[in-house]
């Protein structure tokens, strides 16, 4: 199977499997990424929330050195955060991560969350999360056209190649294509069979919006922060060990290979190298009709990931 995507507006090839950086602690980023590049993951999904640019830059950076890849061989993907939504500031904030970095341009640069929070300079905090100083939670009122005609800027400026949007549902990518001078190019949601996200694949199809799923294993990345709401791990249902065993794969592979299968790039995290491995032999197989039918039947709309647990305000999936 392909084992990239092509995105509309400039061509780009997109590594399909990609290797994600949330929750990659800054002490073990460097090798994480230099050791991830090495077994042969091209792709690497960040962003200045994760706290850990400054460190996967390092790691990036040695693998360069060492000759095993070079930087045009690499797809670096980081996000702009809540707090920098306003025109003044996207640019200052997309430099910011690429600093940190140490790189001239990022492959992708995405809207994190069609959220506004009120502006925190990085020299008081960083990252700056979504707390103001008091502890609170601040939203703003900058319109999200702002924040795009903005991104578009950072495209004619080569600081992106490419730009997009995530954790976005249709209504906003309906809107942003009627102002937008340079379209998004790519969404990155939460998606897993516990949260398909049909509607929303077959219209980003029809833009010509590549997709992105995160937390492809469902509640496992929620655990140790008291979020998974309770739900059964995937890696540890029934139907995935049992899907997984016929196939003589992990469930992790079969998680990976269903999204894979529907034309959804993934972006899988292991601290574990040889998951990490196993994790990027997802393209290898195939799953039947009936598997993959069977994996989508496990979908009860669990969302893992919405800030209206943080703050009833932000009810940006209601």
């Amino acid at each position: 199977m392909a084992t990239t995507v092509t995105l509309k507006r400039t061509g780009d090839k997109m590594p399909l499997v990609g290797f994600g950086l949330w929750k990659v602690t800054k002490e073990t980023c460097a090798d994480t990424v230099y050791n991830a590049i090495k077994e042969g993951y091209r792709l690497f999904d960040a962003a200045s929330d994760y706290g850990n640019e400054k460190e996967a830059g390092e790691g990036l950076a040695r693998a360069i050195k060492d000759g095993l890849v070079k930087r045009e061989d690499v797809w670096i993907t980081s996000k702009l955060w809540n707090t920098n939504h306003a025109k003044e500031h996207v640019e200052e904030a997309c430099k910011y991560s690429l600093d940190l970095w140490g790189l001239e341009y990022f492959d992708l640069y995405l809207v994190h969350f069609p959220i506004s929070l009120e502006y925190i300079p990085p020299s008081t905090k960083f990252p700056q999360e979504w707390w103001g100083l008091d502890g609170k939670i601040h939203p703003n009122k900058v319109p999200l056209q702002e924040t795009w005609t903005a991104m578009e800027t950072l495209v004619d400026k080569g600081l992106a190649k490419n730009i997009g949007l995530s954790n976005c549902q249709g209504s906003i990518l309906l809107d942003v294509h009627r102002y937008a001078r340079i379209e998004p190019q790519v969404l990155q949601v939460e998606l897993h069979p516990y949260l398909t996200q049909e509607p929303l694949v077959k219209y980003c199809k029809l833009l010509g919006l590549a997709v992105t799923a995160y937390s492809s294993f469902g509640p496992q990345s929620y655990v140790e922060l008291g979020a998974h709401k309770g739900a059964t791990s995937l890696l540890e249902h029934d139907v995935i060990a049992s899907i997984a065993s016929k196939n003589q794969k992990t469930p992790a592979q079969v998680l990976l290979r269903w999204a894979l299968q529907q034309g959804l790039a993934v972006i899988p995290k292991s601290n574990n190298h040889q998951r990490l491995v196993q994790n990027l032999a997802c393209t290898s197989f195939e799953l039947s009709e009936e598997d993959m039918k069977t994996i989508s039947g496990l979908n009860i709309n669990l969302r893992l990931n919405d800030p209206v647990d943080l703050e009833p305000s932000l009810a940006i999936f209601a």
